[in-house]
């Protein structure tokens, strides 16, 4: 896909920091080729978390080699409004920046220059933070990122409590269609996510090492998708908005 669908369905970005770098667009065409929906692309600047990973420089140089797939950047960043016009022109469709790095007087601007630079606003939401802070932006933004790990690090275990947060937001806010979920999800935490009601779903290691990965993004995406229907919550498809690949 090359946006956001109007409808709530799953829809699976793998995390291509788990790839081989060195490969990078092959890697990225490899998961798209076996049903990735869009790409989660993991920003870090050393600061707001530990990490230095990827800049501007190399999704604008992916986006050369990849031209209609949709780029969701998580932005891990002390300073998420310095960004924007970079990422823009990088060719990144969804800006997500973490409510933890700024100051509630910023964020409103922040917002603003997202949408003004033509792209779709994350707003993500580290674990050790009430849920609650996002209600007076959400009417604002097209998609929250609920962390179910601590960004920044390695190795962590899936965090199923937050999962209270993503039941939160689809009980009190049915206009937001899309939820994010990112940090320890694999072919067996995927179900606390669908029974949670997330539908975007970012998975790494388990997907960019599956030796399947076909089969298990299919699965985690009927797996979202059932669990939608069920809560009366999946709205039906049209044709122009079915992924492309």
């Amino acid at each position: 896909m090359d946006s956001l669908p109007k409808s709530i369905k799953g829809l699976i970005g793998p995390s291509i920091l788990n790839a081989d770098l060195s490969a990078l667009a092959d890697e990225s065409r490899r998961l798209l080729h076996a049903g990735a929906d869009y790409l989660h692309l993991d920003v870090m600047d050393g600061h707001f978390v530990p990490n230095l990973t990827i800049g501007h420089p190399v999704i604008k140089c992916l986006r050369k080699n990849i031209p209609k797939v949709y780029f969701d950047a998580h932005m891990m960043v002390s300073k998420p409004e310095q960004w924007i016009e970079e990422m823009a022109g990088a060719g990144v469709n969804q800006y997500t920046f973490h409510i933890e790095s700024t100051t509630a007087e910023n964020i409103p601007e922040i917002i603003r220059k997202i949408k003004e630079a033509d792209m779709k606003v994350g707003l993500g939401i580290k674990p050790k933070t009430d849920i609650t802070v996002v209600k007076e932006y959400i009417n604002d933004i097209d998609v929250v990122l609920i962390m179910t790990v601590e960004p920044g690090f390695g190795g962590q275990k899936f965090m199923g409590d937050m999962m209270e947060k993503v039941r939160w937001l689809r009980k009190n806010y049915p206009q937001l269609h899309h939820i994010e979920v990112d940090g320890g999800v694999n072919m067996k935490t995927i179900e606390d996510c669908a029974q949670a009601g997330a539908n975007m779903i970012v998975s790494g290691s388990a997907i960019v090492e599956s030796k399947q990965p076909d089969k298990d993004m299919e699965q985690m995406r009927n797996l979202i998708d059932e669990s939608l229907k069920s809560k009366k919550l999946h709205i039906q498809v049209t044709n122009d908005e079915h992924c492309s690949h």
